[in-house]
């Protein structure tokens, strides 16, 4: 664990990934610790530095002397960032967490990248088996006798908090391990956080996010699970009326710890959004590092397949693209070679070049058919079929920077991401259907340029016609007069 000491404040956080990447914060919840998220750390650390803290009074991190709000744990956290990285982060909040991410892009919208946030607490009213069962205990907590008491007692009754308080927090066909269960059950009754415990309780419930959700700029990923009885579904409706640009997503079979109940799934909209390559549920190799893809999201605004997608959308597709630079005159793929990649050409151009072996043998030459420019996208029938090439693509005059997109990988966005995958099918298809009526455009202006050709031709040939056959005066034989 690393310490990090902010205005007097000391912060403990478990730390993995490359030193020089780029910061993911993570916050836990409500009676939790830095453990809530430690399903994600194996994954995100792959390319970005994780800090995933303990908030004061939680885990391994001594209380504020002072009772904190939301606001309060997002400026701390703004501090803690800006002490670590001189660049936006990603932050990634579970519950609480979530909302106090949420108020740190309120509040420091300079500093966040990006947000995924896992059943984030919205209006601050949780639900109403929270309120029942947990509201007493944590209004007790708040005093230092019943606190001990409480922990006293709990050992000898916990089969009956067990039984009241599994079903708050997990999906009825859960695939909870036991381990977990018991780790999350240890952070949620740690002695000595009941005054902390008590005074966030109530500090959510002030944090009533309503009203402010419109007004965050940073694209974000909101994931929820379909039985989550801790922070209620009607929260998630929240989201959907007055955020209309974060991505939501309701997963199955998940309560309130979906990172630990569904975590292949998790895996699998988690790393796609954040830039890691994902096919399936396994993580690919890419080659473009996390600050391009911020980049390419916003060239793929102006591209062929961007149309209609928001800003989330875009980031999960150009983090499945791969990123390459050719030479002028460089050969990008050949015909007759089997192919499964669409190219989008980012700089530069890209020329379609016949085959001449493959055609008829009065082609002594190669000859260029086509020239893509930025913006622009070709081999989108290998995309769909996957079948041979008829033509090869090569870098034009000044090079060429295409953005590649694996068949695969437009696949796993289809099953991950259905309205992304829909779009993006959409839009190739219409980028297809206009350059085919393009052609046929083309093709009919060619005949009609064939046909009054001909006819301009034809009066010139009768004209010509007529002078072959018509004799001259010089050529009239004139009758001699008889004497």
């Amino acid at each position: 664990m690393t310490t990090y000491l902010v205005d007097g404040q000391r912060i403990y956080a478990r730390e993995e990934g490359p030193d020089n990447a780029q910061v993911a914060l993570l916050i836990h919840g409500w009676s939790s610790s830095w453990y809530a998220l430690s399903c994600l750390l194996p994954v995100v650390s792959r390319r970005f530095a994780c800090v995933a803290v303990d908030l004061p009074g939680y885990g391994n991190s001594p209380p504020s002397p002072k009772c904190v709000s939301m606001a309060d744990y997002a400026d701390l956290l703004a501090k803690l960032i800006r002490t670590i990285t001189d660049r936006p982060v990603v932050l990634i909040g579970h519950s609480m967490g979530g909302m106090i991410s949420i108020y740190l892009a309120l509040r420091h919208p300079v500093l966040v990248e990006r947000l995924v946030l896992i059943c984030p607490t919205i209006t601050g009213h949780l639900s109403t088996s929270i309120n029942a069962f947990v509201s007493p205990f944590t209004f007790l907590e708040r005093f230092s006798v019943a606190n001990h008491l409480t922990a006293v007692i709990e050992p000898h009754i916990l089969k009956l908090t067990d039984s009241l308080m599994r079903p708050v927090s997990f999906a009825d066909r859960t695939d909870i391990t036991e381990e977990t269960y018991k780790r999350l059950r240890a952070d949620a009754r740690r002695p000595g956080q009941g005054r902390v415990r008590f005074d966030n309780f109530h500090a959510m419930r002030q944090g009533d996010l309503r009203g402010k959700l419109r007004y965050v700029e940073s694209p974000s990923l909101v994931l929820w699970g379909a039985e989550d009885n801790t922070v209620p579904l009607r929260d998630a409706g929240v989201v959907a009326d007055e955020w209309p640009n974060a991505d939501l997503r309701i997963i199955p079979k998940a309560g309130h710890w979906p990172q630990f109940e569904t975590p292949d799934l998790m895996i699998r909209y988690v790393a796609s959004y954040l830039g890691l390559p994902v096919i399936s549920s396994q993580l690919d190799n890419g080659n473009m590092p996390i600050p391009v893809v911020g980049q390419v999201a916003r060239f793929l605004n102006h591209s062929d397949v961007g149309n209609g997608m928001n800003l989330a959308q875009r980031m999960r597709l150009a983090s499945q693209c791969d990123l390459y630079t050719y030479e002028p005159g460089s050969t990008i793929a050949h015909a007759h070679e089997s192919g499964s990649e669409l190219y989008i050409v980012q700089e530069g151009s890209v020329e379609v070049w016949t085959d001449p072996i493959s055609m008829s043998q009065q082609l002594l030459q190669a000859q260029r058919l086509a020239t893509f420019l930025p913006g622009q996208i070709t081999g989108e029938l290998a995309l769909l079929d996957g079948g041979r090439r008829s033509a090869n693509l090569r870098a034009g005059s000044e090079g060429a920077t295409v953005l590649s997109l694996k068949r695969e990988r437009v696949v796993a966005l289809c099953e991950d991401d259905p309205p992304l995958g829909t779009r993006l099918i959409w839009n190739v298809a219409t980028a297809l259907a206009l350059r085919l009526r393009l052609i046929n455009w083309q093709m009919e202006m060619d005949r009609q340029e064939r046909e009054n050709q001909q006819t301009r031709a034809e009066p010139a040939e009768i004209n010509q016609s007529v002078s072959n056959n018509t004799p001259t005066m010089s050529t009239v034989s004139r009758p001699t007069p008889s004497l």
